[in-house]
This record gives C-alpha cells, structure tokens and sequence, in this order.
C-alpha cells in the first residue's frame, strides 16, 4: 500500500501541464539565437514556460556560453570546462534584442568561476551595449553569487539594470545538498549588497525538495532583511533522473497562500505559482 502510494504521489499533476512552443514561434527566436550564437536560460535550463514566453517573443538570454563551472543537483545547465568568453557577445545580444523590438529583457549566465572577474566585465559590457542600441528598454539581470566579491557585484550596480536578481534558490537547510558550491548567508549578502544601492532587488526559491512552510517563512523574512523588494516561488521539477528528486508536488492553491503570506510581509511583489520561474512575468516586476 505504502509503495502504490509513493508511486501516484510522483505522478506529475494535471497543474502541471506544460504547453511546448508552436513550430513558428520556436522558428523564429530559434533563428535569431544561431544567427548570433546566442544561448537562453529557456532552453538550456529546461524552462516549463517556454511555450508562452516564446509565442510572445520574449527570451531570457543566457551571456557567457552554455556551460557552468559549477555543478548545483538542480540545474539542467551543462557542467564542464567553458569557452573563452566572446567578446562580441554583448554586441551581439544588444543587435538581437533590436531586431526582436523587445520592450524588457532578463540576462541570465552560467557561473565562470574560471575567469578571473567572475565573467562580470563582461555583464557590464552587455548592459551598457543593450541599453546604448534599445535606449528605452527596461533590463533584469540575474546573476551568479561571483563568490561574493563585493568588486564584481559593483560592475553591475554601476551600469544600473533596473532589477538585479540573485536566487537564492532553496531554503538555508537544503542548501548545501542542493546548490553545492553556494552557500546561503553568502548569497544574502550578495542581496544585501545589492541592495544598499538603491537598485530594485530580487530573489526566489523552489518549492518541493523537502522544506517545511516555517522554513519558506524564515527565507522570506532574510530576504526581506536583506532588502530585496521582489519574491518568486516555483515547484522545483527533475530535470533528468540524476538530479535530485521531487519530494513533493505543491498544489496551486498552497502557492496562492504563500504569495498571500509574502505580501504581508512587505514585498512589492511576489510571484507564486506551480511553473513560476525566476523570470516569469519579470517585464510586470519593474518597480519605478
């Protein structure tokens, strides 16, 4: 009996449904990534939003390759030994969203602890070339811990994206067996810092690896401590059978509660839904 149980609690739920891209939409952006050899968080992190963010055109683009240093039990992104970075990324993303006529856009990367500023020259260089050929574009950036260096989180604050975004991705108990390399008091630092600068800051978590309500809680009140101003929460699901498993499928109207619980604490905004992701929704979370 106990066993039929665990068998039909692993069934994914009707909620969870994803709706893949039509053939032209996923045509289109699909052409532009390869004329540029550009890469998005959408596909190399296996996103459940694809469908809807594509047949409306918008992308989260991923800088610095496809391949992360790092190797978290959650994420689909590849782990290896990275490229040399392209130079004429940033160039080349400010030239695509162009084309795209893109109103808002997020820029995600892989981790490059390989390099010696952490990748972070070159975020600054893809902001400062995406709002010099889209001057009244909104811009997200969600960025890597850079292991905390306070020097290369300022390369970014100084070339002022409206939102910048760090996730801290689990509860602090769950960290170490989720994020590996991460550590949580870490990244609250990393939002703390951020912060301080009087740019909109942001972070999220998934729902189902094992935490309780009192700990989802906790992480927002250290968020809030932190000063970050926006929430998200999705429903973590198993990229393949060697990343961690699902423990539990949180029902819409649990995230509906939490979301309720969030805004009584005091964010702006909160994001909260079975397929929200950290981008989900992100040209609506702009706070002037």
């Amino acid at each position: 009996m106990e066993k039929e149980r665990r068998t039909v609690d692993r069934r994914k739920p009707e909620w969870l449904r994803i709706n893949l891209p039509k053939v032209n939409e996923y045509a289109y952006l699909k052409q532009k990534l390869e004329k540029y050899h550009l890469h998005t968080i959408c596909e190399s992190g296996i996103c459940p939003n694809i469908g809807e963010c594509w047949k409306n055109k918008t992308a989260t683009f991923m800088i610095l390759g496809n391949i992360c240093t790092r190797s978290c039990r959650f994420c689909a992104v590849k782990t290896g030994k990275p490229l040399p970075p392209d130079k004429l990324e940033p160039q080349k993303l400010a030239e695509v969203i162009q084309e795209m006529e893109l109103r808002h856009c997020v820029i995600t990367s892989v981790d490059r602890d390989d390099l010696p500023d952490g990748g972070s020259g070159i975020w600054a260089e893809t902001v400062i070339a995406i709002k010099e050929k889209n001057p009244l574009i909104t811009i997200e950036t969600l960025i890597p811990d850079f292991k905390g260096i306070q020097e290369q989180i300022q390369h970014l604050i100084d070339v002022k994206p409206d939102i910048i975004s760090h996730n801290l991705e689990t509860v602090e108990r769950l960290t170490k067996t989720t994020r590996v390399q991460a550590k949580y008091r870490r990244s609250l630092e990393v939002l703390a810092f951020i912060a301080k600068s009087g740019i909109t800051t942001k972070t999220g978590i998934m729902l189902g690896l094992g935490e309780t309500e009192e700990e989802i809680c906790q992480t927002m009140d250290d968020s809030l401590a932190a000063g970050c101003q926006i929430f998200t929460m999705g429903q973590y699901l198993q990229p393949t059978k060697e990343h961690l498993p699902v423990i539990r499928y949180v029902n819409p109207e649990e995230f509906q509660q939490l979301k309720e619980i969030g805004l009584s604490k005091g964010f702006k905004f909160v994001e909260s839904g079975p397929l929200v992701r950290s981008s989900y929704h992100a040209e609506k979370q702009v706070i002037k």
